[in-house]
């Protein structure tokens, strides 16, 4: 009989990464192509392309991909690079700490526009 260890994230991670990726790379091909558009030219025009309410849910829709690809991410380097448990953990808790903090930065400022 076969003993499987693991946390058994594989397939539900590869395939959340493929889509944050591509919601990332659309949202970043929107806004290049806004600035090659005009949108840039003032901080009152940019301001305003941001501040759009269906902009606004995707720019913040791309801060939480970006937190959760970033988290699978160096989720798995730490438990596949750094093998004492203590110190595995402790960084866990640092990344989940970090990539909190800047999505509730992320909020802030989308609040502000």
């Amino acid at each position: 009989m076969r003993t499987t260890t693991g946390a058994h994230y594989g397939l539900r991670d590869w395939i959340a990464q493929r889509i944050t990726a591509v919601f990332m790379a659309v949202f970043t091909l929107v806004v290049i192509v806004a600035l090659f558009t005009g949108v840039a030219e003032s901080a009152e025009r940019w301001r305003a392309f941001f501040g759009f309410g269906p902009m606004r849910f995707l720019s913040f829709l791309f801060a939480m991909s970006l937190c959760y690809h970033a988290w699978i991410g160096i989720r798995d380097i730490w438990m596949d690079y750094i093998k004492p448990v203590w110190i595995r953990l402790t960084l866990h808790s640092l990344t989940l700490l970090a990539l909190f903090g800047y999505a509730g930065w992320c909020i802030e400022i989308l609040w502000r526009l």
